[in-house]
């Protein structure tokens, strides 16, 4: 059994998680790319809200998690959840700086961290979890929003769509030379 608290094998669990992160950044970031600027703020289909309210609600949850990650409970008194849905219009500069905002906790939280701090527990809502889980469910969470923000932007773009991953009917090409699946040093 690997034990993921020392030694290269945590220090490889945390790169991980961190790449996989700036995965998730840049993929909601080409998805913006593709968006105009009088349609962020438009709502989606059924209930996810604009791609301006899950990007809001992304950087509020990331700031607030990752504000004194080690030391305080991951929802912070200041945030009000609630209303990171609210319809808004914001100019894409102001998305853009809210959105690296709560990244920019996230990231600085994460470079702190070390290999024996991978089971040390953390507060979120009152629950205790361990560093190591709640990496994981921010990354689950990011993950389920950043998706819904491509799905957004690609209803917008439709077949001017330009595909962040394997275009269709590129498999076989794509196959012979998988450059997006090598890992990236961030």
């Amino acid at each position: 059994m690997i034990d993921w608290t020392t030694g290269a094998s945590g220090r490889r669990l945390l790169g991980s998680i961190r790449s996989e992160f700036l995965r998730y950044k840049q993929l909601a970031e080409s998805a913006l790319e593709q968006v105009r600027d009088d349609e962020l703020a438009v709502q989606g289909p059924g209930e996810p809200g604009s791609i301006t309210s899950i990007c809001w609600h992304v950087a509020g949850n990331l700031r607030s998690r990752f504000t004194d990650f080690l030391t305080a409970d991951g929802e912070k008194p200041w945030r009000n959840r609630e209303s990171e849905f609210d319809a808004r219009t914001v100019s894409r500069e102001e998305l853009l700086a809210h959105w690296q905002r709560g990244w920019d906790a996230l990231l600085e939280s994460m470079n702190e961290l070390s290999d024996n701090m991978l089971d040390r527990d953390v507060l979120i809502r009152g629950n205790k979890l361990a560093v190591h889980e709640a990496l994981h469910r921010s990354l689950a969470h990011v993950s389920y929003h950043v998706g819904q923000v491509v799905y957004i932007a690609k209803g917008f773009r439709g077949s001017e769509w330009k595909s962040l991953s394997i275009p269709r009917g590129q498999s076989e090409v794509y196959n012979r030379n998988p450059t997006r699946e090598r890992p990236r040093v961030h």
